[in-house]
């Protein structure tokens, strides 16, 4: 992977990538599990976004693997690293999800002689696991941002003027 592109860094062009995608995912997997409607005619794009996003997640930790080794350590960058780490297990857990609620109502709707039982269980299972790991996806796609942030900004306005 490249570590810059038209002379910036890569981190944060990827990161921006994954800043929109995954809360966006995160809202429209909450309206997916629990508006039944908008899971029949959503489930399966937000499932796409899902997918898109988490496959961003280790481009962004590559890149900002690289960009680590080229910026002075601090405890900021080490946090934001760390926190960055966290991310993507918890969207592959709203991915899981996702997916069985998507293969359970496609299962469902295809179905003639009406739902097996097993999916009275299953579904509001995959619904309150959503609600879930959308919740604490969201919160830590934001607490890994505002580390981010704190990191690039926190010395800004320090310094002298020339």
């Amino acid at each position: 992977m490249p570590e810059t592109l038209w002379g910036l860094p890569v981190h944060p062009l990827i990161v921006h990538l994954v800043v929109f995608l995954v809360p966006l995912t995160v809202l429209a997997a909450l309206v997916v599990a629990v508006w039944p409607r908008a899971r029949r005619l959503l489930a399966p794009w937000v499932l796409g976004v899902a997918t898109i996003a988490l496959i961003t997640i280790p481009l962004a930790t590559e890149s900002g693997e690289h960009l680590e080794e080229q910026v002075s350590r601090s405890s900021l960058v080490e946090e934001h690293a760390e926190l960055g780490d966290t991310l993507l297990p918890l969207m592959a857990a709203l991915w899981v999800v996702l997916a069985i609620i998507v293969a359970v109502d496609f299962y469902v709707r295809r179905k003639t002689d009406g739902p097996p039982s097993w999916t009275r269980v299953v579904m509001p299972v995959a619904m309150v696991l959503t609600v879930g790991a959308s919740a604490v996806t969201g919160v830590q796609v934001v607490r890994i941002g505002h580390s981010g942030a704190k990191a690039v900004w926190s010395d800004v306005g320090t310094g002298q003027r020339g």
